[in-house]
C-alpha cells in the first residue's frame, strides 16, 4: 500500500480545519441574524399579549387558586390548565377580529345591533344598550376585585394600616400611570406596555418563584395534578372547578385585546409636542432673562401636562360612524399578514407563559402549605391566611414577597381594566374620556361599597366581596362571548380585499366574493368555539344555582 507524503496529508489537515472554521463562522452568522430577527419582531409586535394576560391572574384568581390548593391539593391545577386553554383561545379570536377588521369587539356590537334594518330601536333597548351595561358591569366588579386586592395587599405590607384606610388609598393609586399617553390610540405606547410588562415579569412572577422555591413543594404530585382526574366530577370539586373557570376568563380582556390588536405596529406615531411652537417663539420675543423664560417654559409645559390629561382624546384611527358592516371596509392584506401571526403566537405565549403559570404556582403554593403541610385547614384559605402561614411557616420574607407580588397583580390589573372601560365606552356609545376621568368614575363606583363593607364588616366581608365579584364576572361572561364568537364566524364581517383586486365582484349562485379573503372561522374553530360557550355557560348556572341553594 503506497504511503501518503506528509505535505499532502497536512494540506488535508489544513483544509479540513479551513472548512470546520467557515462552517462555524457561516452557523455562527446565521444564528446571530436569526436572534437579531427574533429580538426585532419582539421590540415590534410583543405587548398586546402581556397586557392581556394581566387579566387573567388578578386578585380574584389569587383567591379562587388559594381556595383550590387549600381544598384539594394539587387535583385541579388540570383546571387551571384547561381555563387557561379556553382563555387563550377566545383571546385568540378577539385579537383576530380586531386585525382583520380594524374595530374593536365593543364597536363591532355597535355596529351590529345599533341600526338593525327592521325594529332598530328593538334592538337597541333590548340587546344594545343591555349588553353595554353588562359589560360595564363586569368591568367595575373586575376594578373591585382590583382594588380589594390592592387594599389587602397594603395591610399585609403596613400592618399598622386599616381596611378602610387600604381602600381609600387604592382609590387614587395608579391615576398617574395612565399619564403616559392614552395606549387606546392608533399606536402602541411601548413605555406603558413595559412598565406593564415589569409589574407582571419583575414583580408577580419572580416574586411567586421565589415564595415556591422557599416551600418544599413535591413536584411529582404536582405535575401529576395536570393530568384529568375523576375527581373534579365530585360535588365540591365541581364547584371548584367552576370558580377557577369563571375568575379565569375575563370579559374586559377580550375588549381590550380586540381594541389593541387594530393598532400599526410597525409605524411609528410622533406624539404632538406638548408646547405649540408658536409659545415658544412668543416666549423668545420677549425681552426677558434667561431665568424669567425658562420659568415661563416650564410653568406652560405643567398647565399644558394637566390639562392634557384630563382633555377629550380624539377619534382613534379605526374609530368608526357607520351603521353597517356593509359601509366599511376592512384592513388590508398586507396589514394582516404583518400583525396576524405575530399577534397570535404574541397572545398565547403570554397567556400559557404568565397567566397560567402564575396561577399554577399560587395553587402549588396552596397546596403545598395549607393541604400537604402540618397546617392542614378545614376551610377555604384567604390572602391573609395564606400570608399568616407563609410567615409563620416560611418566614418575614417570603411573606413580604407574597404580599409585593398580590400588590404588583392587584396594581397592573386595575390599569388594564380602566383601559379596558374605556374601549368599552367608546364602541359601544362612541363616548370617548380621558384616561383619568375614565379611572376616577370607575374608581369611585367602585370605592363605594368596598369602604362600606371595610368599615361595617372588617375582613370577612371583604373576602365575601371579592368572591362577589368574581360571581359577577361569571354571569356576565356567556353575553360578551357570544357576539365574539358570531363576529368571527361570520364570512361577511371577516372579509378582506385582496391586494390586486379593486372591485368586488358577487356571484349570484353561491353568493361569494371573488376577489376577497376569507379570514371567518372555519366549521371546526366555531364548533370548539360554541362548545367552550356552552361549557361557560353550564358551568356559570350551576355555580348561581348552587349560591342560591346554599343561601337559602
Amino acid at each position: 500500500m503506497p504511503l501518503v507524503p506528509a505535505a499532502h496529508v497536512n494540506s488535508l489537515m489544513a483544509n479540513s480545519q479551513s472548512d470546520h472554521s467557515l462552517t462555524s463562522k457561516t452557523l455562527s452568522a446565521r444564528l446571530r441574524s436569526a436572534s437579531s430577527i427574533v429580538v426585532l419582531h419582539a421590540k415590534k409586535h410583543v405587548g398586546t399579549g402581556v397586557l392581556c394576560s394581566v387579566a387573567y391572574f388578578d386578585p380574584g384568581n389569587w383567591s379562587v387558586d388559594l381556595q383550590a390548593g387549600s381544598r384539594f391539593g394539587f387535583r385541579l391545577l388540570f383546571v387551571v390548565l384547561i381555563a387557561g386553554l379556553f382563555a387563550a383561545f377566545l383571546q385568540v379570536l378577539a385579537t383576530k377580529l380586531g386585525c382583520v377588521t380594524g374595530l374593536d369587539l365593543a364597536s363591532h356590537c355597535r355596529v351590529l345591533l345599533y341600526d338593525r334594518p327592521k325594529h332598530p330601536l328593538l334592538y337597541r333597548r333590548l340587546v344594545l344598550y343591555p349588553l353595554y351595561f353588562l359589560s360595564e358591569v363586569a368591568i367595575i366588579s373586575t376594578d373591585l376585585a382590583e382594588l380589594l386586592g390592592s387594599a389587602i395587599a397594603l395591610c399585609l405590607l403596613f400592618p399598622k394600616l386599616d381596611l378602610w384606610q387600604a381602600v381609600l388609598i387604592t382609590a387614587f393609586d395608579v391615576i398617574f400611570l395612565l399619564a403616559l399617553r392614552d395606549p387606546l390610540r392608533s399606536t402602541p405606547v411601548k413605555m406603558f406596555e413595559m412598565l406593564i410588562a415589569g409589574l407582571v415579569g419583575l414583580a408577580t412572577l419572580i416574586c411567586m418563584v421565589i415564595v415556591i422555591a422557599k416551600v418544599d413543594v413535591s413536584w411529582g404530585k404536582a405535575f401529576d395534578g395536570f393530568l384529568p382526574s375523576k375527581f373534579i366530577f365530585s360535588s365540591s370539586g365541581l364547584y371548584t372547578a367552576v370558580g377557577i373557570l369563571g375568575a379565569t376568563v375575563m370579559p374586559h380582556s377580550l375588549f381590550l385585546g380586540s381594541a389593541l390588536a387594530t393598532q400599526d405596529r410597525l409605524s411609528v406615531e410622533t406624539p404632538p409636542p406638548v408646547i405649540k411652537p408658536e409659545s415658544i417663539q412668543a416666549a423668545n420675543a420677549r425681552d426677558t432673562t434667561l431665568k424669567t423664560l425658562r420659568n415661563s417654559l416650564r410653568l406652560t409645559w405643567i398647565k399644558e401636562f394637566l390639562a392634557s390629561l384630563f382633555r377629550t382624546p380624539p377619534p382613534s384611527r379605526t374609530s368608526t360612524s357607520v351603521k353597517q358592516h356593509a359601509d366599511r371596509e376592512n384592513n388590508s392584506f398586507i396589514f394582516i399578514r404583518a400583525h396576524l401571526n405575530h399577534q397570535i403566537v404574541d397572545v398565547v405565549g403570554s397567556l400559557l407563559g404568565f397567566a397560567v403559570l402564575i396561577n399554577s404556582l399560587i395553587l402549588i403554593l396552596a397546596s403545598t402549605v395549607f393541604f400537604y403541610g402540618r397546617h392542614k385547614m378545614s376551610t377555604s384559605a384567604s390572602l391573609f391566611d395564606a400570608y399568616k402561614l407563609i410567615h409563620d411557616i416560611v418566614g418575614v420574607s417570603a411573606a413580604t414577597v407574597f404580599a409585593i407580588a398580590l400588590l404588583a397583580a392587584g396594581q397592573s390589573s386595575s390599569v388594564i381594566a380602566t383601559i379596558a372601560g374605556q374601549a368599552v365606552s367608546e364602541g359601544f356609545l362612541n363616548w370617548r374620556v380621558s384616561p383619568i376621568t375614565r379611572r376616577l368614575l370607575t374608581r369611585l363606583i367602585a370605592v363605594i361599597p368596598s369602604m362600606a363593607v371595610a368599615i361595617a364588616v372588617g375582613r370577612p366581608g371583604i373576602d365575601t366581596l371579592l368572591v362577589a365579584s368574581q360571581v359577577i364576572l361569571a354571569v356576565v361572561l356567556p353575553f360578551i362571548t357570544l357576539p365574539l364568537i358570531y363576529l368571527t364566524s361570520s364570512k361577511t364581517v371577516m372579509r378582506v380585499r385582496k391586494p390586486d383586486a379593486l372591485v368586488s365582484t358577487v356571484t349570484e349562485t353561491d353568493n361569494t366574493w371573488d376577489d376577497t379573503i376569507d379570514y371567518s372561522n372555519g366549521t371546526a374553530t366555531t364548533i370548539v368555539a360554541c362548545g367552550i360557550w356552552l361549557v361557560m355557560l353550564t358551568a356559570n348556572l350551576y355555580v348561581i344555582v348552587t349560591l342560591i341553594m346554599g343561601a337559602l
